[in-house]
């Protein structure tokens, strides 16, 4: 589940694409009002509906809706929410948030240990996010950047099951591509691939509340400390955020961060994890899994953000993000190469079918998504899918990975 593969390959081959529903698209950035900062992963949906995106990393996002009716919800961590009526004459939105300030009258006294908190929110996990299962369309994207410049990018639109909350597993829950590319350097000098394990059932494996190896098994607990921080705002709901951290106690405890709890019905939000890079040995082992013969391998960094979304009923997984820096070089080099693997994968709309388990495409914990991708270049591939907005940046590297390629 913690794990990573980096492994050297390069192969492209080609794929068909499929066709969708004609659908209105809506765009726009989101930014602070005060500092006029564009702000990043940021919740965008449709007010009373489950079509909802991300922000990217230049505040930019795209909705896919059927009709151009009704306001978007736009929420971040941290400032107030906003209602913003659909635009009628397609033109990009600006959406200005405001901080928000949390004002005494609303801060409610609650018990300062906060292994208590954590307890009392693990056991309403069945009540806040449901014993039901559900099944949802989600976009996933991840990239791999050699210094700055990208050398693999892949995509994909899915489904995903999520079985009931009283089950402290996600053995049962799965993942099926329904569309995907990728894209991959052909440059002579990008000699080393990059494979991430997992893809886009990531999701199923670092849901944190109900796979709690990560943080939350009530054994690892006692191998962190804990403490009750200043409190923030998400959805215009107040959260008691809890840091943690190890007490070195236990080589398997190596997670620094944060988890946000509603403060009033004690809903786990947020989680915002790093991994310890303090023994560089262990830091690896975590990373990575194999590597060719006489490649040195060096760990930087390794962070997720987990986030969940109330669909007034209940709780549901809506976005994760992970980034991976390290650096690689081989022997008898004198520099070495930094790269930088970010996956990000959002919920975009709730299915109202849930399916039997689908067969061959389901994607498994343990595939990678660069073998399981072909290459794809038709420039309008996605169509009408609700995606994850790209960057300036990737939407350039895009188009220049694409020329390599017939």
């Amino acid at each position: 589940m913690k794990k990573y593969i980096l492994l050297v390959l390069l192969t492209a081959v080609c794929m068909a694409g499929m066709a969708q529903e004609k659908l209105e698209s809506v765009s726009g950035v989101v930014m602070d009002r005060e500092s006029h900062k564009a702000l990043s992963q940021v919740n965008v949906s449709v007010d009373g509906s489950n079509v909802s995106t991300i922000t990217n990393a230049e505040g930019r996002f795209v909705l896919k809706v059927p009709r151009l009716e009704g306001r978007i919800v736009v929420s971040h961590i941290g400032y107030k929410s906003r209602y913003v009526a659909m635009p009628k004459d397609g033109k990009p939105l600006r959406i200005m948030l405001t901080p928000s300030s949390l004002m005494l009258a609303e801060v409610v006294i609650m018990p300062d240990d906060p292994v208590t908190l954590l307890r009392e929110a693990l056991r309403r996990i069945p009540d806040n996010y449901g014993r039901e299962p559900h099944l949802y369309q989600t976009f996933y994207r991840e990239t791999v950047q050699k210094r700055q410049n990208y050398i693999y990018i892949a995509e994909a639109v899915s489904e995903l099951l999520k079985t009931g909350y009283n089950r402290v597993s996600s053995v049962r829950d799965w993942v099926a591509i329904l569309k995907a590319r990728r894209l991959v350097s052909t440059k002579q000098s990008d000699t080393l691939g990059v494979k991430i394990q997992g893809g886009p059932q990531l999701m199923n494996q670092l849901d944190f509340v109900k796979n709690r190896s990560l943080i939350l098994d009530r054994i690892d607990m006692e191998h962190y400390n804990f403490n009750v921080a200043v409190p923030e705002k998400i959805d215009d709901r107040l959260q008691v955020v809890i840091e943690f951290h190890p007490k070195g106690t236990s080589p398997d405890v190596l997670y620094h961060g944060r988890v946000y709890i509603d403060n009033e019905n004690y809903t786990i939000t947020r989680a915002e994890m790093t991994l310890e890079m303090g023994n560089r040995d262990v830091a690896t082992q975590m990373m990575l899994i194999k590597k060719p013969a006489g490649l040195r391998f060096k760990p930087k960094e390794l962070s997720m953000v987990i986030s969940f979304k109330s669909d007034g009923t209940y709780s549901r997984i809506n976005y994760l993000r992970t980034q991976m820096r390290f650096s690689c070089d081989w022997k008898r080099r004198l520099f070495s190469t930094n790269f930088t693997a970010v996956t990000e994968m959002v919920v975009t709309d709730k299915l109202k079918e849930v399916k039997g388990k689908p067969g061959n495409d389901t994607f498994g914990p343990r595939d990678s998504f660069y073998d399981k991708v072909d290459y794809f270049g038709d420039q309008d591939f996605w169509a009408d899918y609700n995606i994850i907005e790209p960057t300036e940046s990737l939407e350039k590297a895009v188009e220049k990975i694409r020329k390599h390629h017939p």
